[in-house]
């Protein structure tokens, strides 16, 4: 089942692009580890991993702020705009 956010193929072949390469600098920061490379040559691709899971992370809470701000309907308007940023803020203060 898709979620609504997912139904724009566009979101999900962007998001889906940047976990893979999350996912190949990860494996090469192991292969760094496993290959003896200095330790600051390490820290900066941890450092450049950081900022793609956090880049990653920025532009999903921003499709789904959008997605979710779209979609809100009915007489509750201002309750369910205040739940919806409550929850965001609820997820940026588990962000690092």
């Amino acid at each position: 089942m898709k979620t609504m956010l997912f139904e724009n193929e566009n979101i999900r072949q962007d998001l889906l692009k940047r976990m893979r390469r999350i996912e190949g600098q990860t494996r090469g920061v192991q292969s760094m580890i496993e290959n003896d490379r200095e330790c600051s040559e390490i820290l900066q691709q941890l450092t450049a991993l950081r900022s793609a899971v956090q880049s990653a992370s920025l532009f999903l809470l921003k499709q789904y702020a959008a997605a979710c701000i779209g979609n809100i309907e009915g007489e509750n308007n201002e309750q369910k705009r205040e739940q919806l940023l409550e929850n965001l803020i609820t997820l940026l203060g588990k962000a690092p």
